[in-house]
């Protein structure tokens, strides 16, 4: 779920904190201090003369320019092609100063506009652009570069997916496969780098926890094989379209046989070699970020950017704990209308180990996902006059990473509806998929959850692009985790057990709270971790294992979904009590929507006027 490494720069750039995805499609693409990006110094912004409304439209518009040129596949994930055939070298030195150069240059020019006499969104965009250059900056203080794998956050597994002809990588004409050759040249530069800045983490301190790196080795074994056409890369040759001419078809194949076997096999092997040599023998036995210089300030400014509060950590662990409590309280109460007879812990066992609850095979699992799309889509239109264009589909995870994905995530559309969302269904182990967590599952991830509130974000075309394929984490992620609460309203949960998956998911969100706190700022251990989550949650140990994990890859991250549910929560009860028979759910969904993805006390003040001005709301609008 949505979403980065422990944070990519690039997501930072964009001004987001998070991405449903577990492998986004924007995490930064490798690039070297040669690579063919434009100088961030080199564009004309903004006329003196203009007016700052104006002045700041041409500054967010060449500022996601610079954006794209510099990260070239967040323009292939939304649909540009124009950068398709780069993958230039992120984690270098040149390319760093770049990004900072261009983040620094950035807010200077958008302070020295101001923010006076902006109103409406375009107050709203200089807050939200000036706010990001600076997390962007503060988050650049601490060394994430010496550090740039782990099992959840790997772009070598980005890459291989985008190779692999299923991601946002088009192979539809010769130019597109002549311009992924371009790409496998590119990446063998990041991958010497990945062992270049894990060398220097190895002599600063700075190093990956061991149960981390062992889960990653696997990962990048999978791509490595003596013979091409067992890859990943090879797949886009299989299926090479018949309409090409006899002579490009001859000629692709033997340079894809060539860079594959030459470039990406030879790249993967050396990194693989280095992780299972040198680096896992130095990794550390704690898992937390405390433990690494500065640590717990780095987790301070991993905190406030992913929740976009002031909340300290220890703050948020005893709000984790209430929380806790409170959906215990709830879960009782579904005890009782079942008629289970025993306590909580018996009920998680009983949840956890019934066979009724669990299915015998992979595709009876998508199957039930597909036929949930119908029962929710008909609950739509009483809560929603705000809807996507854009479609989705739903997708096992593939083999190479389902060890370690979460159990289900999203995937944008591209920008120019050419490609539709993705629901991923992690179909691994089918013990730990109970069929009481799909209603839930389903409204997070798709609808209405991530697809509704990302595609319809991108399809904002008043808003500038940098607004429009942005993240906040506490938004996106507290949005999706709000959209599972509406299940009852929309038709499902009709089955107290469904509804105990919803509770049991909100759980989940909770119990984060107090574990990443404990994890990253109180010290505990793995062990410490997976106990916490036996005793207050029915969960069994696939998932807790790969959880507890995923908290120790990306540290902060999971305080964001109860974060931004509890806010967004707190303004629909807000409105409702101060509105009264005014107070319409369709208006107040829109309002939440329609300025895209924000800070947390920024949506705040938008719902503020909302509600103050119900007569220039969504509806009217």
């Amino acid at each position: 779920m949505t979403p980065s490494r422990i944070l990519p720069l690039l997501l930072l750039a964009l001004g987001l904190a998070a991405c449903s995805d577990p492998e986004p499609e924007t995490t930064p693409p490798p690039a070297s201090a040669g690579d063919a990006s434009p100088s961030v110094e080199a564009r004309e912004t903004v006329p003196a003369e203009a007016d700052p409304a104006a002045a700041m439209d041409a500054l967010y518009a060449a500022y996601f320019e610079d954006l794209l040129a510099l990260y070239p596949t967040l323009a292939t994930s939304i649909g540009d092609r124009r950068y398709n055939d780069q993958y230039p070298n992120t984690l270098s030195p040149a390319h760093r100063e770049k990004a900072r150069a261009m983040q620094e240059r950035y807010l200077r020019e958008a302070r020295a506009i101001g923010d006076a006499g902006l109103t409406g969104q375009d107050r709203v965009s200089y807050r939200v652009f000036v706010r990001a250059r600076e997390d962007a900056l503060a988050e650049m203080e601490f060394p994430r570069w010496l550090m740039p794998i782990n099992q959840f956050r790997n772009p070598a597994n980005s890459f291989a997916r985008l190779g692999s002809g299923a991601s946002s990588q088009p192979f539809e004409t010769v130019e597109d496969y002549e311009n992924f050759l371009g790409r496998m040249a590119g990446f063998p530069a990041w991958a010497d780098q990945a062992v270049t800045n894990m060398r220097e983490g190895m002599r600063t301190g700075v190093v990956q926890p061991r149960i981390l790196m062992e889960k990653a080795l696997p990962q990048l074994a999978a791509q490595i094989s003596d013979d091409p056409e067992q890859t990943m890369f090879w797949r886009p040759v299989a299926a090479m379209p018949q309409s090409f001419p006899g002579a490009d078809r001859e000629r692709l194949t033997a340079a894809y046989r060539e860079a594959i076997s030459e470039q990406v096999i030879p790249a993967y092997r050396r990194l693989h070699d280095f992780v299972r040599d040198e680096y896992l023998p130095v990794t550390r036995k704690t898992v937390g970020l405390y433990a690494l210089p500065q640590g717990r300030e780095w987790y301070a400014q991993r905190v406030r950017e992913y929740t976009t509060t002031d909340l300290t950590a220890a703050e948020i662990h005893e709000l984790g704990l209430a929380e806790v409590e409170r959906i215990h309280g709830e879960m009782r109460t579904v005890m009782a209308d079942v008629g289970f007879e025993g306590g909580l812990d018996d009920f998680f066992t009983f949840m956890n180990t019934d066979k009724q609850f669990y299915f015998d095979r992979k595709e009876d699992l998508l199957a039930g996902y597909e036929a949930l799309r119908a029962r929710v889509d008909a609950g739509v239109a009483p809560l929603f006059s705000l809807t996507p264009a854009a479609d989705y589909e739903i997708r096992p995870v593939e083999p190479f990473r389902e060890k370690s994905a979460a159990g289900g995530s999203y995937q944008r559309p591209s920008a120019d509806g050419t490609r539709p969302g993705i629901f991923f269904v992690n179909t691994y182990d089918l013990s730990a998929r109970p069929s009481w967590a799909m209603e839930s599952l389903f409204l997070h991830e798709a609808v209405p959850g991530h697809h509704f509130q990302i595609a319809i974000n991108q399809e904002l075309d008043a808003l500038p692009s940098f607004r429009r394929f942005s993240f906040y984490t506490a938004y996106t992620e507290g949005w999706a985790l709000y959209a599972e609460s509406l299940g009852k309203a929309m038709g499902v949960y009709e089955d107290p057990y469904q509804y105990f998956g919803k509770l049991n998911a909100e759980l989940w969100r909770a119990v984060r709270l107090v574990v990443d706190t404990g994890i990253h700022d109180k010290g505990w251990s793995r062990q410490e971790v997976l106990d916490f989550m036996y005793a207050n949650s029915a969960v069994n140990e696939a998932r807790a294992i790969a959880e507890a994990e995923r908290y120790m890859a990306i540290p902060g991250q999971a305080l964001s979904y109860k974060i931004g549910q509890l806010k967004i929560q707190e303004l629909r009860n807000r409105a409702e009590a101060s509105m009264g028979e005014r107070f319409d759910i369709r208006d107040f969904h829109a309002t939440v929507l329609e300025s895209g993805a924000l800070p947390l006390d920024v949506l705040e003040t938008e719902v503020e006027r909302w509600m103050e001005e119900p007569a220039t709301g969504a509806a009217a609008r």
